[in-house]
């Protein structure tokens, strides 16, 4: 009853009510980018933070030296690495 009444209002069917698009309006860049700017700005934040990230994980990341190695040279490589490290005393779990 009373959500027929409140329709029944001739302020809330007016066509004014709602905002009317023009042709080029609707589907031009500058639209776009007006109405999803903060979207844009969010994915551009995101994307410059997962540069960065994915920069100092490659650098910092490959500091093994026995990288690129396979099978029983990569074995050997880690067994000298260990005999080097327990000899200066630093004992180094494989």
């Amino acid at each position: 009853m009373v959500l027929e009444s409140i329709l029944a209002t001739p302020g809330l069917r007016s066509p004014s009510f709602k905002r009317q698009f023009t042709k080029y309006e609707v589907g031009s860049w500058s639209a776009m980018v007006k109405r999803h700017r903060f979207l844009l700005y969010a994915l551009a934040l995101l994307t410059v933070l997962c540069t960065i990230y994915l920069y100092f994980a490659i650098t910092l990341g490959a500091n093994d030296s026995c990288f690129g190695l396979s099978g029983p040279k990569k074995v050997s490589c880690q067994m000298e690495l260990a005999k080097v490290s327990a000899a200066n005393g630093k004992l180094k779990q494989l």
